[in-house]
């Protein structure tokens, strides 16, 4: 497999490029629009082509590329159910297996930081690999208070992710503190969003963050309905 993580520096946003070695097949997940001749020059150098972007969610804080890449390169654009998005490619639903080569990511549905969260999940050789976007972040979760988050709903589809194997590796939607991978086990022995009693306690924290309003909410949301093509 063809690994890399790559970062936007202006809403700390990881994307990340996975590829089959053999047929050199290759997918992105949440890239940004301002990177996109970053991501165009690492095709080329690796000799990829580029058949699909993923998108863990409508993003409120970046504009996505998904647009520019498939007019660049023909790939496939792809959002999960329920989207309100009306330009993508294909849509997948909890369960789906999105492949490329001898690769395959399993869609988890995972709302409550949008309705349309999903996490990806990667069995490589007998490595686990969780592409969890902001359902959860390293030592933190996503919030809960726009785009039909639901405390409650991302609660549980925590309570999912938890469950998987706990070296599961996870790869985060974003970090602002310059981490770039954790694991289950990790999360949940020092996240401090995990460490509550149950669901309602979970909520109670949520509703008290008192978080303001992403920078760039009133244009990337729409946009990113739109595939990122304003």
């Amino acid at each position: 497999m063809i690994f890399r993580q790559l970062f936007e520096r202006e809403s700390s946003t990881y994307t990340y490029l996975l590829a089959d070695a053999v047929t050199h097949q290759a997918l992105l997940i949440d890239p940004v629009k301002s990177e996109l001749p970053a991501y165009q020059q690492l095709l080329r150098e690796l000799g990829l082509t580029l058949e699909r972007v993923l998108e863990t969610h409508i993003h409120a804080d970046h504009i996505t590329a998904a647009g520019s890449l498939r007019e660049a390169t023909g790939c496939k654009t792809m959002l999960g159910q329920p989207t309100v998005s009306t330009c993508v490619s294909e849509t997948f639903r909890e369960g789906d297996r999105i492949a490329v080569g001898d690769l395959a990511l399993q869609a988890l549905y995972t709302p409550g930081h949008t309705n349309d969260s999903y996490c990806f999940l990667l069995e490589d050789g007998g490595r686990h690999l969780l592409f969890s976007g902001d359902t959860l972040l390293i030592r933190g979760t996503g919030r809960t208070d726009f785009q039909n988050g639901d405390a409650a709903a991302q609660y549980r589809s925590l309570q999912r992710l938890l469950a998987l194997p706990e070296d599961t590796v996870v790869y985060p939607g974003h970090d602002y503190k310059g981490w770039t991978s954790s694991t289950i086990a990790e999360e949940k022995a020092h996240n401090p969003r995990l460490q509550v009693a149950d669901e309602a306690a979970y909520v109670r924290q949520m509703a008290n963050l008192k978080l303001p309003n992403p920078k760039w909410m009133d244009v990337a949301v729409p946009a990113n309905r739109a595939c990122g093509e304003e």
